[in-house]
């Protein structure tokens, strides 16, 4: 069968997405800090990783390439409507944290603590809505490799998402650990009571 269609369809949520970023990258706050060359190393390289697995076809050696859902058109549009809702929430994500994002763990000169929009419940919506991104396009793809792509990049915004909230703490200090007990990293907090 056939799904160029829905290949097609994520294809163009991802590249949205890359225009987005790009076009969105040109006003950004000048840099007060960044991570390391060492420290981005860590979370840059299973994230290469991770899209090696996904956009290869290469990549699909042995049991990488076993089929983990039925290939058929109504898992591979599952798996688009689950990339664009990913797509979704990461423009949204980006959309609200404006000129302080960086591709890269930084601190910007008037750096803000964002509280709007999905930072409201998560501390991490990007990570979140990329890696959503990833999971429905895993499951359009079918193959184990897009599953092990997506706990690779888990893995990366893991560890980037910790040395990101090494720099908040220390510049928002009591006002980051006050909006990290109300948030989850990557999930909104279930509330318990």
């Amino acid at each position: 069968m056939d799904f160029s269609s829905s290949r097609q369809c994520i294809n163009a949520l991802w590249i949205l997405l890359g225009l987005y970023w790009l076009i969105s990258s040109l006003k950004l706050k000048k840099i007060k800090q960044r991570a390391t060359w060492r420290q981005r190393l860590r979370y840059g390289l299973p994230l290469l990783a991770a899209f090696f697995l996904m956009a290869r076809p290469e990549a699909r050696y042995g049991w990488l390439g076993a089929r983990f859902v039925p290939a058929t058109p109504g898992v591979a549009w599952l798996g688009v409507l689950l990339t664009a809702a990913g797509v979704a929430v990461a423009l949204w994500a980006r959309w609200h944290l404006g000129s302080n994002w960086s591709g890269v763990v930084t601190l910007k000169e008037g750096h803000e603590l964002i509280r709007t929009g999905p930072y409201r419940a998560i501390r991490h919506p990007i990570y979140t809505g990329i890696l959503l991104g990833l999971l429905g396009t895993a499951m359009a793809m079918g193959e184990v490799r897009g599953l092990l792509a997506v706990a690779i990049a888990w893995l990366s915004f893991y560890v980037k998402a910790r040395r990101e909230e090494s720099f908040l703490i220390h510049e928002f200090g009591e006002k980051f650990e006050a909006h990290a007990k109300q948030t989850g990293m990557f999930l909104p907090k279930i509330a318990h009571g």
